[in-house]
């Protein structure tokens, strides 16, 4: 190897071990290797940003849009709610999670599916209390593990496809693979649901990191002919709320204070919760549920335009010893009050009726022109913005469930790829208003997608300089004039270039090499074709292996070894029941 290649390969290796080794944010490890990298004249301007403009990365980046359409018209929280259900524990929340990622996975670019499904499954953990780091591993696995099953499943199985086609044989067919991925799929999933579970970290995320003790009360109603109406209320789910909980029901004057698991919920019960600031806005995506003030369908601006603020009453306030309802809270500030906390404790009364004090603290639902006007006004101590998405906009529900299913519809028949049919959902989510411009902006997880350029940017650095060829080519030299053998070799050394590079790139460089081997040893070529495909999808030792593991890397908390923990001996059974079972479909 040339000398920029063996720099290539000891930047690569020094980013393993720091992303092993440290708790350095990920994007900050790999954006400083290809600072060296461009620094030492080993990448050109050009090779180093290009992981920037990957059509992957941006699909990614527009996904967000998509998802944070999908979540602010409560498509996402129905999805959760009746999809992901309300499982008894780890084991039963894997499966329902695995099986259909998986089977969806089969005939859907694996990467959309796990972009869309990641906010859903981080809520859903902390609604039935399981740590997101128990979930969010399997999510991606079960993503891999899906797209072995079909031609379809990944982008670098029709990579492989199409390289089998230029050297003038025929092509696969769709479910050719399946015969090889199938098994394999199985085995995995299995390892992950028996085995695996054992071997996944339990730990908070990111966002759950730091807690706020303060408790507001806040009244929500059960809307007529909604998802809850009928429903007791553990059949509701309201038994495993992360952060709040049921205080008591209010239904037509009487007083329910003891709320049974087996009560009813009746259309135009009032419920009143206590808990966390931000457990309280995430109430307002359950379907079925609405705001018990009718307040919020009088502000001016639409649903989806506007936020979700938290403002403590100052001591000069001029709403001090009124109540919220007698101070004209919505008419003198555009916003409404939805919940009240104060010093802790629970707040014997409904909320308009509430008489303000000196450093009560107000959830409101309001307009971002109100947080800029009164971050400094008199009126309040503290004016800010909660994290995440605004007020759902759940009349758009069945808007944006249609542009979702004509994004999936249309990458997959072939009209248009992903990334195009993921700009043109992102444009109609903005323009149906499904989804607003500041909910847009917040969505873009900006760390991730420099994650993932990065990691690109290292994958050109080996590619380029010739490394990566040679460290296969060095690897196929213990084959000898075993076929079994050499079949097993070219699997291992895709999927540890898949580790380095782009799947598609470790598939890239093997392929010529295993035609060759098998040319040489005058077998059956298909063998390795099929391993190869296999091989350089079934990434699961490093988060940079696959495109989806680094997605849930940055949003699951994780660390590098949470993945060499489950992730290696994953990979040893795939590679072992690949090897095993190919030469049997397709004779040496």
């Amino acid at each position: 190897m040339t000398m920029e290649a063996w720099t290539a390969v000891a930047v690569t290796v020094g980013v393993f071990v720091l992303l092993a080794a440290t708790r350095v944010a990920p994007y900050l490890i790999l954006m400083g290797g290809v600072a060296v990298l461009l620094v030492l004249g080993v990448l050109s301007p050009e090779q180093a940003l290009s992981g920037f403009a990957n059509p992957g990365m941006i699909t990614v980046a527009t996904l967000f849009v998509v998802v944070a359409g999908l979540r602010q018209t409560g498509v996402l929280s129905r999805l959760g709610q009746s999809l992901l259900g309300r499982p008894a524990g780890l084991t039963g929340a894997m499966a329902r999670l695995s099986l259909p990622v998986l089977g969806a996975s089969a005939f859907l670019n694996n990467t959309p599916v796990v972009a869309m499904l990641m906010p859903v499954v981080v809520e859903w953990a902390r609604a039935i209390r399981i740590s997101q780091t128990k979930l969010l591993i399997p999510l991606s696995y079960a993503a891999i593990l899906g797209g072995l099953c079909s031609l379809l499943g990944t982008s670098t199985n029709l990579v492989v496809n199409g390289l089998l086609i230029q050297t003038g044989r025929p092509g696969l067919n769709l479910f050719d693979i399946t015969w090889v991925g199938l098994p394999a799929a199985v085995a995995g999933l299995a390892f992950l649901l028996g085995v695996g579970r054992y071997l996944l970290p339990s730990r908070e995320g990111p966002d759950m990191a730091h807690v706020d003790p303060r408790e507001y009360t806040v009244e929500m109603v059960v809307t007529g002919r909604g998802a809850l109406v009928g429903k007791t209320i553990q059949e509701a789910g309201m038994r495993r709320l992360m952060g709040v909980f049921l205080a008591e029901i209010d239904r037509q004057g009487h007083v329910i204070p003891a709320v049974r698991p087996d009560q009813v919920l009746q259309a135009g019960d009032q419920l009143i919760f206590v808990g966390r600031v931000d457990a309280i806005a995430d109430l307002q995506k359950i379907a079925g549920l609405a705001p018990a003030t009718r307040q919020v369908f009088k502000l001016d601006s639409p649903r989806a335009e506007r936020v979700f603020a938290e403002a403590v009453v100052s001591g000069t306030s001029p709403l001090l010893g009124t109540t919220i309802r007698d101070g004209r809270f919505r008419t003198r500030y555009n916003a409404v009050v939805l919940a009240v906390s104060r010093n802790g404790e629970r707040i014997q009364a409904r909320i308009g009726d509430i008489v303000l004090q000196p450093g009560d603290g107000l959830l409101l639902e309001t307009t971002p022109s109100f947080v800029e006007q009164q971050r400094y006004a008199s009126d309040f101590y503290l004016v800010s913005v909660l994290e995440g998405d605004g007020p759902p906009t759940g009349e758009r529900t069945w808007v944006a469930l249609a542009i979702l299913v004509g994004m999936v519809a249309l990458a997959a028949s072939g009209l248009s790829s992903v990334l195009v049919a993921a700009l043109l959902a992102a444009g109609l989510m903005l323009l149906t208003r499904c989804c607003s411009e500041e909910a847009a902006r917040r969505s873009l997880d900006l760390p991730l997608l420099i994650t993932i350029a990065a990691a690109l940017g290292l994958g050109q650095a080996l590619l380029h300089t010739g490394a990566a060829v040679a460290l296969a080519q060095g690897l196929l030299q213990f084959a000898g004039d075993h076929p079994w053998l050499a079949l097993a070799i070219v699997y291992g050394m895709t999927t540890i270039l898949s580790e380095f590079v782009t799947n598609n790139a470790a598939a890239v460089i093997v392929f010529p090499i295993a035609i060759s081997v098998a040319e040489q040893l005058q077998v059956n070529i298909m063998p390795f074709v099929i391993v190869t495909m296999i091989a350089a999808s079934a990434s699961f030792a490093t988060p940079l292996g696959y495109q989806t593991n680094l997605m849930v890397y940055g949003a699951g908390g994780y660390r590098f070894h949470d993945f060499l923990r489950i992730g290696l001996p994953m990979s040893a059974l795939i590679w072992t029941v690949s090897v095993l079972i190919t030469p049997l479909m397709w004779p040496f």
